[in-house]
């Protein structure tokens, strides 16, 4: 298959983060800040990136924040055509950063939120003080007039919020809100006694963001990510497997996805070593899932073959211990029924203790101008 263009890479800048999130999708091994690309060679990347066909960039992390050269980055992004979206937790934000920042060229916010009370986003988060925080960021974001899309992960703790995350998102301004119910990929694994929703739960929050479609349309954006264990067919990972977009790693390995390394057969380029373009094209990990000729029955033969290109390949391989294997979250999987026990034994774990990813508590520092 011939690839098309990128229009979309995911900048993973830094693992570094103040936060604790027991549902962290970053690997359970993180890159380490001595390994971390330097600003020159970010610089490099997004110029291959715009080159490659790249539209969008997300800056992301662990914390982008912690970064003290992104401003200097989000310069370069800009200067190489490229749509900055910053995706953070806004801890490591002050009025002044977010202004030099707009004066650098920032397009756009993704500001997440782990609960929408001070007790549920600070136990969450593993940071004291966070929310508070937070609501201070989101104000600055809208005093400048950043875009800004919210991003809400929510799981068994915290599904019940989901109506006051909608109200929050149009009082903050929010242009666009992401429903994202967990996915277990990289440290939440840990978590999925703890944070694992009911079907009862999962149910109701395809209700409530139906029913909030039709009452916010014009007004806000719904992004909708549902609960994979409790579905019947699996969501298009990353609209197939090397089709739209890349991930690039703190320390400059290229991936088709943010969770690719748990697959161990597979071997991924480096940035500072193949260029971009290279890596898209012709790079084995990239091709490897790529279009439909590598798939088995039953998803070889099946209608939905290029409407979810068999699933996500990193579920599959924590699933079903296959990366080619079809999502154990299809009904035609004959994981699926194993995967739905599985579910409802993770979901009545009650009681399941919280496994962070460090020491939780620590309290956020103020803002310093």
């Amino acid at each position: 298959m011939t690839a098309r263009p990128p229009i979309a890479m995911l900048a993973e800048l830094t693992h570094r983060c103040p936060l604790a999130c027991p549902y962290c999708s970053n690997p359970v091994d993180l890159a380490r800040q001595e390994n971390e690309l330097s600003t020159a060679e970010w610089r490099d990347v997004f110029r291959q990136a715009a080159d490659l066909g790249v539209l969008q960039l997300h800056l992301s992390g662990g914390e982008p924040a912690t970064r003290r050269d992104l401003e200097e980055l989000v310069q370069a992004a800009r200067d190489a055509g490229l749509y900055t979206n910053l995706i953070t937790s806004g801890i490591g934000l002050t009025e002044r950063r977010l202004k030099a920042l707009d004066d650098a060229g920032l397009d756009h916010i993704q500001l997440s939120l782990q609960g929408t009370t001070p007790e549920m986003a600070d136990e969450i988060g593993g940071y004291k003080g966070g929310y508070k925080r937070k609501m201070m960021v989101a104000e600055w974001i809208a005093a400048i007039g950043f875009p800004l899309t919210l991003n809400a992960v929510l799981h068994r703790r915290n599904l019940h919020q989901l109506p006051r995350a909608l109200e929050m998102a149009v009082e903050m301004g929010a242009r666009r809100i992401e429903v994202a119910t967990v996915q277990f990929h990289g440290w939440a694994l840990k978590n999925r006694d703890a944070l694992m929703p009911t079907r009862a739960q999962a149910e109701e929050a395809t209700r409530i963001v139906t029913e909030a479609r039709a009452r916010l349309k014009g007004t806000l954006v719904i992004d909708y990510v549902p609960a994979d264990y409790h579905s019947d067919y699996p969501k298009r990972c990353m609209g197939g497997w090397g089709s739209t977009g890349l991930n690039v790693a703190p320390d400059g390995v290229v991936l088709p996805c943010h969770a690719a390394q748990s697959i161990p057969h597979l071997s991924f380029d480096n940035a500072r070593e193949t260029p971009l373009s290279d890596i898209w094209y012709e790079g084995r990990a990239f091709n490897a899932y790529r279009g439909t000729d590598w798939m088995p029955e039953p998803c070889a033969s099946c209608e939905r073959k290029e409407v979810d290109f068999g699933g996500c390949r990193c579920q599959a391989m924590a699933l079903a211990g296959d990366a080619a294997a079809t999502d154990p979250v299809c009904v035609k999987s004959p994981h699926h029924i194993d995967l739905q026990a599985r579910a409802e034994a993770h979901a009545a774990a009650e009681g399941a203790p919280l496994i962070y990813r460090s020491a939780p508590g620590k309290p956020v520092p103020e803002p310093a101008e």
